[in-house]
């Protein structure tokens, strides 16, 4: 064998063997999958998602926050709004029903003369002017502007109530029929009715329907009352009015019958009636008061009926006064006594005078004394 053969025969033999082995080689270089060591991880295309998804929540969360917060601020704003609408109106309300308390204290004065009632007159109307401009002057929220008009609008009433009855007494002063001068008189004070009515029916009601529907809370509609009573206006109050200014003007003395006299004396709140002829137990409260009820006994108006109660305490008596401004012929009014203090516990007296009015000649029911005994509730 030659050497080219044993060559040939080492490279035939070799061949196989190396492929075989490179072929082994190749299979070892496969990898072979590890065992996971956590939770499988998502594909990376689905994590930009859910990024996506917690910016778009948070968005979310922060318009809600954004639009929470400017209702807040828009509710805060509106119930200051009303509030301070109310605020002005009810300055303007105090001002005015100040004004007819001095206008009432004048009409029932004694000794008041027609020249001096006309000057008062005038001075009251003209300051009723400047309340008017006053309440021109407040900008009202938009769903108070129909209410707005009708503060201005009372107002006005006023204003030409008050000139009208300086007219009206300035005309009447020398008639000579008290009938026809009191319906003068009245025609003009009934301005002044239609004033209070205007205030309730056409401000006060519905405002205070406005903020329901608002849902403002905490915010008070003021009232304004200029008459005490819508019975002042009347022809019946007006004539005994005119004839005592008449009858002040000439100098006169009071003529016809005059008095006054102790009607009833009623323990509140129990209503219990108060007898000059028997002991009464009165359990005390905090609601404790006495109302009085005094009747004019003449045929005569009687105008700042004093009234006063006396409970006898040792050192000193609890002692109170209260003013009837008014009282027409025939006619009863009460007042009421509150706020007592403590009043002495076991058996005492409470008395009730009413100062004789002039020319009241008749003047032993004006006085009345009751036996009570003072005690703790059970």
């Amino acid at each position: 064998m030659s050497e080219r053969d044993d060559d040939l025969d080492f490279e035939f033999f070799e061949e196989p063997e190396t492929e075989e082995a490179a072929s082994t080689q190749r299979v070892r270089r496969v990898p072979i999958p590890r065992p996971a060591s956590g939770p499988p991880r998502p594909p990376t295309r689905i994590t930009p998602l859910l990024r996506l998804i917690g910016l778009i929540a948070l968005a979310i969360l922060i318009i809600v926050l954004l639009v929470f917060w400017i209702q807040s601020c828009q509710g805060s704003s509106k119930h200051s709004a009303f509030e301070s609408y109310m605020t002005r109106v009810s300055e303007v309300a105090g001002a005015s029903q100040s004004i007819g308390k001095e206008f009432s204290d004048l009409l029932t004065a004694r000794g008041l003369k027609e020249s001096d009632l006309e000057s008062q007159l005038n001075g009251l109307s003209q300051r009723e002017v400047q309340v008017v401009r006053r309440a021109q002057e407040i900008d009202p929220p938009g769903q108070l502007r129909d209410e707005q008009r009708a503060v201005v609008e009372a107002l006005q009433f006023r204003v030409s109530g008050l000139t009208g009855l300086e007219s009206a007494f300035r005309r009447t002063f020398d008639f000579q029929n008290g009938d026809e001068a009191a319906a003068a008189l009245s025609l003009q004070a009934q301005r002044l009715v239609t004033s209070d009515v205007i205030w309730d029916d056409l401000f006060k009601a519905p405002a205070q329907e406005v903020l329901r529907s608002e849902g403002i809370t905490g915010v008070a509609v003021p009232d304004s009352t200029f008459l005490p009573s819508a019975d002042l206006a009347s022809t019946n109050a007006m004539k005994p009015i005119w004839e005592r200014i008449q009858g002040a003007e000439t100098g006169g003395t009071p003529t016809g019958l005059h008095g006054t006299g102790i009607e009833s004396v009623t323990v509140l709140p129990d209503g219990t009636e108060l007898s000059t002829d028997t002991e009464t137990t009165i359990t005390v409260t905090q609601d404790l008061a006495f109302e009085v009820a005094v009747q004019d006994t003449g045929d005569s108006q009687e105008v700042e009926v004093e009234v006063k109660l006396t409970i006898l305490k040792t050192p000193s008596p609890i002692v109170r006064t209260e003013t009837i401004p008014l009282i027409d012929p025939g006619d009863t009014k009460t007042v009421t006594f509150r706020d007592l203090g403590q009043p002495p516990f076991g058996d005492t007296s409470l008395k009730i005078d009413v100062t004789p009015v002039p020319g009241e000649e008749r003047t032993e029911n004006n006085t009345a004394e009751y036996h009570v005994i003072f005690s703790l509730p059970t």
